[in-house]
Formats: C-alpha cells, structure tokens, sequence
C-alpha cells in the first residue's frame, strides 16, 4: 500500500491503512460488480426480460453510487482509490464474467454467486474496520452488506423453483 496523504482526520495511522485497504478491496470488487450487471442489462435475453432488464439497471445506477462513497471514505482516510479499468481488472476479487453468457436465468445465477461474493468480503471488511476502531468505515460498509443482502434476495428469487 502507498503511504497515506495528509488528512486532519484524528483516527490513527493504522487504523486508516486498515481501512483503506479493505475499503480499496471492496472498491475494485464492486466496480467489477457494477460492470457484470451492465453487461448482464445489455445482453440478457429469455424469460422475465423486461423485468429482468430494468432490476439490474437499477442495480448498477445503485452501485455506482454507493462506489462513489466507498472511495470518498478512503480518500477523507488520506489513500488513493482503486478505480482504474486496469487495476480493477488486475485486483478484483470477484470471478471474471462470462461475455457468452446470454439467457436471463443464466446471468441472474451468475450475478448471484457474485453479490454473495462480495457481501462475504464485505462482512469481513466490517469485522476488520471496527476491530481496528474505525466505527465510521464499519458502518459505511454495514449499509452496503445490507443493500447487497436484498439485492442478491431479489436475485435468488428468480431462481428458485416450485
């Protein structure tokens, strides 16, 4: 990790290097997160389309936003975000998704094992930041393992059979 730039904030030095790296984590993982389900939106095709279509266009508007967050988090914590293509491909923690994949069903079990993915680490990350004493991080990140909860609900609901 590169040293931290300058902040005001009072939290400790290792207790913000704790936190902007589980914070950088979750960054790349969702902005891989946030390109799988726009690519799923682009080229699903199958049953429940429409439906489908418009859930995960929703779904990446949200985690777009919430990724602004999480790197804002880490820059009030004086580090640099994660966020370019080429550093999200190489950091990822995520499986790489499939440009074959077509049917709707297909893309909502793939997209599930990734939200499952990322809410796991996510839950690691909030143990890891509020161990450390940053109780701001946790929470952040707290409110995100609840949004990736429901979303990966909704998405198991399409899969479920009788």
């Amino acid at each position: 990790m590169a040293s931290l730039h300058p902040t005001r904030n009072d939290l400790g030095e290792n207790i913000k290097k704790v936190s902007v790296t589980v914070l950088n984590g979750t960054l790349t993982d969702m902005i891989d997160l946030t390109n799988a389900v726009r690519m799923a939106h682009w080229t699903m095709k199958g049953p429940n389309f429409i439906g489908l279509h418009e859930m995960l266009e929703q779904f990446y508007n949200e985690l777009f936003a919430t990724a602004d967050d999480v790197a804002e988090r880490l820059i009030q914590l004086g580090g640099t975000p994660d966020g370019t293509s080429q550093i999200v491909a190489e950091k990822s923690r995520l499986a790489p998704y499939s440009q074959k994949t077509t049917y709707t069903l297909d893309h909502v079990k793939e997209l599930a094992d990734r939200f499952a993915a990322l809410g796991k680490s996510v839950r690691e990350g909030i143990d890891s930041t509020e161990d450390a004493g940053d109780a701001d991080t946790a929470d952040l990140l707290t409110g995100l393992s609840r949004d990736l909860d429901k979303k990966l609900w909704m998405l198991e609901a399409h899969l479920q059979e009788k």
